[in-house]
């Protein structure tokens, strides 16, 4: 009586193709979590700067709205143009105005404050401290600041006010801001937009 045994190996060819799979399908799903690990770092930062930038406009809002004459007699407002504005008011409520700067540097968006000077009452750009309110804005050349008169809404042909801008015109602002940590990862920009009314220069009673 004859006895076949029967022998099946792998061969070469199979072990070359399995490793083959193996490593493929190890590359797809390293990659499909190194970017999931990207898209959760990247909303994380977004909605930081997100938060961030709209603690940083309603604060600016709030010092806008009660801005005033500087101690000196200075008027309320300094410079009005589409990415930078300054004005005074008294920001933390110690019966002395401050004068206050926002603008856009690059892509941070910062405030500078002065406190006057005594004897006489003066306000020294050397004595402004900046810091930066928020970063990521990408606005470019696209204005943070737009600026009417008081006869906005009604005055669609004279506004918003052409720039230069005539500083005794300005009753009302509208900002506009966008944010964005890093442009070219989805999702898309965040549009940051509110109104702010001067209303110690508000004359249309």
């Amino acid at each position: 009586m004859r006895m076949r045994f029967s022998q099946k190996g792998v061969t070469l060819l199979e072990t070359l193709i399995a490793v083959g799979v193996f490593a493929f399908a190890s590359v797809v799903v390293f990659a499909f979590v190194t970017d999931g690990f990207k898209i959760q770092s990247f909303a994380l930062d977004q909605s930081t700067a997100m938060s961030e930038a709209r603690r940083g406009v309603e604060t600016m809002v709030r010092e806008i709205r009660e801005s005033q004459i500087a101690d000196n007699g200075a008027y309320t407002i300094v410079t009005a143009s589409p990415q930078e504005f300054s004005f005074y008011s008294d920001i933390d409520k110690d019966s002395s105005v401050e004068r206050i700067r926002y603008f856009l540097e690059g892509t941070d968006f910062k405030r500078g404050v002065i406190e006057p000077r005594d004897n006489p009452v003066s306000y020294l750009q050397q004595d402004e401290v900046v810091t930066v309110i928020t970063r990521f804005v990408r606005n470019g050349s696209a204005p943070i600041f737009t600026y009417y008169n008081g006869d906005w809404p009604g005055d669609k042909v004279n506004n918003p006010l052409s720039d230069p801008v005539d500083l005794s015109e300005v009753r009302f602002l509208h900002v506009s801001m966008t944010i964005n940590v890093r442009p070219n990862v989805a999702p898309t920009d965040f549009n940051l937009e509110t109104d702010v009314q001067m209303r110690n220069l508000k004359d249309n009673l």
